[in-house]
């Protein structure tokens, strides 16, 4: 029998377009031109000025030669600008690499030259290191790229303009109507982002138009956030795309507060002022919001909701921010899936339970987003689901259309990542009896410190450079500030001394600085019979130790 649903019902122009959120700017543009969508200080733009000042930019990209599959990388703060580049370098059609403006200038150039940046747009606030990096680039790459500085008028710290133009001269030459055009296809890649990964290179994640549209969806539905809400940002936008939230407020036609840095005056403040209903961040920014003094939340009277995320957040920052009347939820993801793919649903009866024991359910790791298709836990060998026992443990798998295209460049890296076809996270969980996801461990060495990732295989690379190490392997230990940093166990070489100052240097000359770690023991490492370094004793130690040195 013919199917007739199958013949003469085909997509055309009028019943299929590509999805991408490029659409979302566009909308409020139209539908509420007047309306504030940023706030950076004394700065205000609309919804209109922003989507021509975007519009400007993709223009005075494409003049430069900018097009399809060329990468604009941006080394930018939560500022007007940076929002501009999540709409402006794809409207020019190419890829948008934001880059973490905590990284050392040898990993800054690396990620240029993989992700074969034709543009730079950096604030000068970096400049220091974007010219040791764009130096090391030009002497891998054998070539120079445009580079366009940002001059903020909020920042007045030190720094210099490294690039051959500054930004708004830059956009003042391009075509503030510029007509751009959707992707061809939904499936083209809107955005680059590094993820260190299990060692030391890190891997270029690339998103897709489908997803990046579908996420910002899904925050706005799985949050419920209402329209036109006013968002603080206190998530760095260079980490997944601000979890996708440029696109999200873009789609709520809400606003946008910038803040430079995270300071718990500067983020109280501007809740009050500006009425900040939402915000997102990593457990040490709900933590200094906590531990501030009572007078600085003096006047906040209204609802503000909060998303955290990173490493499992403590009991203590959940019960602390319900305590300050701030409406947490528990979010999770990672790169890989465009921030944030799972939540943890709050459900109304849970309001009647002993403080405590909400605690342990907010805690979770929760139930997959609305736009993503399934989240499970599974035995990574046999790719069957485990036992809702609230004890099996297995590794928490994602699918669905919120998952990264793969790694640029690394097919082996991907087909790994995808096997059995579903993303494997690495971090392992148990699900618990209602269909929850709970992590109890990480398979990976990854150590997640403020919401950055640390390749303790990186850090011990470093370590192992010392002349007084022979043997280094890093930890997590918890840190109440950072939820967790790393922990050093150095084995030192016969007759060899060397202090933990020494050490704390010897990093700190090679690498970020919030890769360092925080604390060192000296003792010989507890190994296998083959030699290989028993971490998992090296975990307990860190966790039940309150001091080394």
């Amino acid at each position: 029998m013919t199917n007739p649903y199958a013949h003469g019902l085909e997509k055309n122009a009028a019943n299929y377009v590509p999805l991408t959120p490029l659409s979302f700017i566009q909308r409020s543009a139209y539908i509420y031109p007047n309306r504030v969508a940023v706030i950076h200080g004394a700065k205000r733009y609309t919804w209109s000025q922003t989507y021509d000042r975007s519009r400007a930019l993709a223009s005075a990209l494409q003049k430069s030669g900018v097009g399809a599959g060329d990468t604009v990388s941006v080394m930018l703060n939560n500022t007007p600008e940076m929002f501009e580049c999540h709409f402006g370098v794809p409207m020019s059609g190419a890829v948008l690499n934001t880059l973490n403006t905590r990284l050392d200038a040898e990993t800054l150039a690396f990620m240029l030259n993989h992700a074969e940046s034709k543009v730079l747009i950096t604030d000068k606030e970096y400049s220091l290191t974007v010219q040791k990096a764009l130096t090391l680039f030009a002497q891998e790459a054998g070539r120079k790229i445009l580079v366009i500085d940002v001059d903020d008028s909020e920042y007045t710290g030190a720094g210099v303009c490294v690039g051959s133009t500054e930004y708004e001269k830059f956009i003042a030459n391009g075509d503030s109507n510029f007509e751009w055009h959707k992707p061809n296809d939904e499936w083209d890649a809107i955005s680059l982002n590094y993820t260190s990964g299990t060692t030391g290179n890190p891997k270029g994640v690339v998103y897709h138009h489908r997803g990046a549209y579908l996420n910002a969806l899904s925050n706005i539905v799985s949050w419920g956030m209402p329209p036109q809400a006013i968002y603080l940002w206190t998530l760095p936008m260079f980490h997944c795309n601000g979890w996708c939230f440029p696109w999200t407020l873009a789609a709520n036609s809400g606003t946008n507060v910038c803040l430079r840095r995270v300071d718990a005056k500067l983020i109280f403040d501007a809740i009050r002022e500006h009425k900040v209903s939402h915000y997102c961040g990593a457990p040490i920014v709900h933590s200094l919001l906590i531990n501030a003094p009572q007078e600085m939340r003096e006047g906040i009277n209204h609802k503000v909701s909060a998303l955290v995320a990173a490493a499992p957040p403590p009991a203590s920052v959940i019960e602390g921010m319900g305590k300050i009347g701030f409406d947490i939820s528990h979010v999770y993801g990672l790169t890989e899936t465009y921030g944030p793919a799972a939540v943890c649903a709050k459900h109304e009866e849970w309001l009647a339970l002993p403080l405590d024991e909400q605690v342990r359910l907010n805690g979770r790791q929760g139930v997959p987003y609305h736009c993503e298709e399934g989240v499970t836990v599974m035995n990574p060998e046999t790719m069957e689901p485990v036992p809702w026992d609230n004890e099996t443990m297995g590794e928490i798998m994602f699918r669905g259309n919120i998952v990264m295209k793969g790694y640029l460049k690394n097919p082996t890296a991907t087909e790994e990542a995808f096997r059995g076809g579903w993303y494997h996270t690495g971090d392992l969980a148990v699900m618990q009896q209602d269909g929850y996801i709970k992590i109890k461990d990480r398979s990976k060495d990854v150590i997640i410190s403020g919401g950055e990732n640390i390749s303790s295989i990186e850090v011990e690379d470093i370590l192992y450079r010392h002349a007084a190490v022979i043997g280094a392997a890093v930890v997590a230990t918890p840190d109440e500030k950072w939820g967790e940093v790393p922990c050093a166990f150095v084995e030192l070489r016969e007759g060899a001394n060397v202090t933990v100052e020494e050490l704390t240097e010897f990093c700190r000359e090679r690498m970020a600085r919030f890769k360092v770690p925080k604390r060192f023991v000296f003792e010989p490492l507890p190994k296998t019979s083959t030699g290989k370094v028993q971490k998992y004793v090296l975990r307990e130690r860190a966790k039940s130790t309150s001091a080394i040195e």
